[in-house]
């Protein structure tokens, strides 16, 4: 059975799924809205769930489109800790009151928010990071923890391949097999909550035409927009919904 909601929510399910397609394109501060609007629909706790499959289904797409692009060196160092750091999330969700996520997805997509910011606006500043296991270690758990708590790990894993100087396009394709590898590795963590169930996946299976059009739609518009302009806006509009997540 589907979900029961008015048509202002199923426009903005479809937005929160165009926004993944576009996200996997190479426009990820758009998966930051995706966020929200999923969180709003579902509460925060059960749209973690509800929005996995959708995210591998657009995984799948993105490793279609830019799969020679990916670095396998970056991906296997990047697995370890990450896998460490999703398993640590899954544990703090077995006791987080339900009640408490919504202000904690709040405050994670505000921080992701902010690091997706500067990672646009002052890439100089992580010029001088060092290519260290340690900080890539970091990085790692930081994504695990964010992508199971609320999925909103793409601004993390895209300041580690920013700080690395990884090109444009190569950071697109090692992102897409990257959380591929990382949402299909979710799925039993997931499962293990109650938070995949027959309602969120005949949900995500309605909504597989929209995400392909973001996919298709972010593809033909990367080379032509103004990328940190429509970021710019994206993020001004998750960090309003974070802060209402947080405060009201």
């Amino acid at each position: 059975m589907l979900p029961a909601f008015t048509l202002s929510q199923w426009l903005l399910a479809a937005l929160g799924a165009f926004c993944i397609g576009f996200s996997k394109s190479g426009f990820p501060g758009s998966g930051l809205v995706t966020v929200i609007v999923m969180a709003h629909l579902f509460g925060a706790r059960e749209s973690t769930g509800a929005l996995l499959p959708m995210l591998i289904f657009g995984d799948l797409l993105s490793v279609r489109v830019y799969h020679q692009h990916a670095q396998w060196r970056l991906i296997r160092r990047m697995l370890p800790p990450t896998a460490a750091g999703i398993v640590g999330g899954w544990l703090v969700m077995q006791w987080l009151p339900a009640a408490a996520f919504r202000p904690v997805i709040g405050w994670i997509v505000l921080v992701m928010a902010a690091l997706q910011a500067v990672r646009r606006w002052r890439p100089a500043l992580y010029a001088g990071v060092p290519h260290s296991r340690e900080f890539a270690g970091g990085m790692g758990v930081a994504t695990g923890v964010s992508t199971m708590l609320a999925n909103a790990a793409g601004p993390v894993m895209g300041l580690y391949l920013l700080a690395i100087a990884v090109p444009k396009y190569e950071l697109v394709g090692t992102s897409a097999w990257f959380f591929l590898i990382v949402n299909v590795f979710k799925v039993p963590f997931s499962a293990q909550l109650g938070l995949i169930h027959g309602t969120t996946l005949l949900f995500n299976l309605l909504l597989i035409p929209v995400i392909a059009a973001g996919i298709w739609v972010g593809r033909m518009l990367m080379p032509l927009v103004s990328q940190a302009v429509f970021e710019a806006l994206l993020l001004g509009f998750a960090t309003v919904a974070a802060v209402r997540m947080i405060w009201f």
